[in-house]
């Protein structure tokens, strides 16, 4: 709470901001930092790959593929948007950031993490499309219509960003902040502000349920068509090569949405904000680095445009 007598309007911007991590122990610093690089540094090498087969090979000239690279380029963003801020506080045994900083933590994860979500409804689409109409495919997924809901994905995300951006710059502080996280969690932001957030909940929550129900919503949609229609299928080897079609993109599925319930629960029960954190390593870091090997071990099409990439350039 601010101290009696203090205008927190006056207070905000000169306040100091502190990270408090995953950890205190000075012991620990140089594991954690360590372990973050090569996490980040497989994050960036992996979807950069990804990105740099679609482009080079003209036989990912698809749809899907196209879905992908953009999947790989919001994955890249968002481990961006946290991990280096943490890397440099872990090298340089700071903690404070901005608040100028936290602002644009803030902005580009709602960004990159609602862009995560509404691509893979998007790629849920798709594939509805490819098994249930696949005659149709290359004339329903037409060049213009995939350009459209990439850029509506953009928009919309950029719009969600930009409503948490104006939620959280109209909150007030009263002095030095701490929060117990390693990157501007909005809803730590919430808790710790001086100034009345009712309004900030009721926005968080009506925006919540709009941007995190409508895409899962979708996706289930999309495989209820999808298994019905491969049920009616009646070889069983055409069932298996249609359900290895979605086997990746499920796999995505239930990793970014799971590790995000499983943060949203586990700081539900748990009265602990550093086991928050320490829980939402998942989907912040561990999901954008696993998602380009899901997508490429499985599929025959991505290790054969690897190979030749790599061939061209050795």
């Amino acid at each position: 709470m601010c101290p009696i007598g203090i205008e927190p309007q006056n207070q905000t911007r000169g306040s100091e901001f502190f990270l408090l991590g995953l950890s205190d122990d000075p012991e620990l610093q140089p594991l954690l930092f360590g372990l973050f690089l090569s996490m980040y540094l497989v994050t960036m090498l992996g979807n950069l790959l990804m990105i740099l087969a679609v482009m080079s090979d003209s036989h990912l000239h698809t749809p899907m593929y196209f879905f992908l690279s953009n999947l790989s380029l919001a994955d890249i963003s968002f481990s961006t948007t946290t991990v280096p801020k943490m890397l440099l506080n872990l090298q340089t045994h700071s903690k404070s950031i901005t608040y100028a900083g936290c602002l644009t933590q803030v902005t580009f994860i709602f960004l990159f993490g609602c862009l995560e979500s509404l691509l893979l409804a998007v790629l849920a689409y798709d594939r509805l499309v490819a098994i249930c109409q696949p005659l149709h495919y290359l004339v329903i997924m037409s060049p213009r219509l995939c350009g459209l809901l990439v850029l509506l994905s953009y928009f919309f995300s950029l719009l969600v960003s930009q409503l948490h951006y104006l939620m959280v710059s109209q909150l007030s502080f009263c002095a030095d902040v701490e929060i117990p996280h390693f990157f501007c969690d909005p809803s730590q932001l919430f808790n710790l502000a001086c100034s009345d957030t009712s309004t900030n909940d009721i926005l968080i929550y009506f925006i919540g349920a709009i941007f995190g129900g409508v895409p899962p919503s979708g996706i289930l949609f999309s495989y209820y068509r999808i298994v019905s229609s491969i049920l009616r299928i009646p070889s069983a080897g055409s069932k298996y090569k249609a359900f290895s079609t979605c086997g990746s993109h499920l796999s995505v599925v239930c990793l970014f949405y799971g590790t995000g319930l499983g943060v949203y629960l586990s700081s539900a029960v748990s009265s602990s904000p550093r086991k928050d954190a320490v829980a939402s390593v998942m989907y912040t870091v561990v999901t954008p680095m696993l998602n380009p090997f899901i997508y490429s071990l499985r599929n025959r099409d991505i290790k054969r445009a690897l190979g030749r990439m790599i061939r061209r350039i050795v």
